[in-house]
């Protein structure tokens, strides 16, 4: 598995490295944002480390371009920056995960894992939700075995969020920013949405975790 790790920090970079490269991963480590997005252009990565505030073109600005160019590759963002305006910024360009620094190494070893879980998941196409329920990304499609469930386009943004975030506590902020946008929404309206998906498919599907949002748990 081939990581590309943006971290202008000479000892976040140096232990990142080390560490990933212990545990049996590739690592091309860059210093630059736009010395990181030559490579992302000329060589195939499985993930995406980056740190946000970096010489060059920042995290965000790299997300931004090759989401644009159809590089899906999953993007974990390491970063001190904790606050919901930033955390929401990086959903809306597709990253896929945060790590807060400082943070121990084992605790980046599962986020990897995790995100090249998602990422084998996110290649088939389709996500499997349950025994019963599946998702098409591509499509914002819900399948129940071989029926269709409609879904308004709140319910779908939300379904996507989720799906493509499995085993990942999400907060009702993120949520909110990522199904409404620009738009104006409330804390109800999260629950209300919520509500409706479970109605449509299984009450258990999308867990409420008390004081930190929700989440769709990962399969085994």
């Amino acid at each position: 598995m081939k990581i590309l790790l943006l971290e202008d920090d000479f000892a976040y970079k140096e232990s990142i490295t080390e560490y990933l490269n212990s545990l049996g991963y590739e690592v091309d480590d860059f210093d630059n944002g736009d010395e990181a997005l030559d490579a992302i252009f000329k060589k195939n990565f499985d993930l995406l480390l980056l740190d946000i505030r970096v010489p060059g073109s920042d995290g965000y600005e790299v997300v931004k371009t090759i989401r644009e160019y159809e590089i899906f590759t999953p993007v974990i963002f390491i970063t001190s920056l904790t606050d919901i305006q930033n955390l929401s910024l990086g959903y809306e360009l597709g990253c896929n995960d945060y790590i807060r620094k400082p943070f121990a190494l084992k605790e980046l070893k599962y986020r990897v894992a995790q995100a090249l879980k998602n990422k084998a998941g996110v290649e088939k196409e389709k996500i499997d939700l349950s025994s019963d329920y599946c998702f098409c990304i591509d499509e914002y499609r819900l399948f129940k075995g071989s029926e269709e469930i409609k879904l308004s386009k709140i319910e779908q943004k939300l379904l996507h969020l989720l799906a493509t975030n499995m085993g990942i506590v999400l907060s009702s902020e993120i949520i909110g920013e990522y199904v409404w946008g620009s738009e104006e929404y409330n804390a109800t309206d999260v629950r209300m949405a919520i509500k409706k998906l479970r109605d449509k498919t299984d009450k258990e599907l999308i867990v409420n975790y008390r004081a930190q949002g929700y989440g769709i748990e990962k399969r085994d």
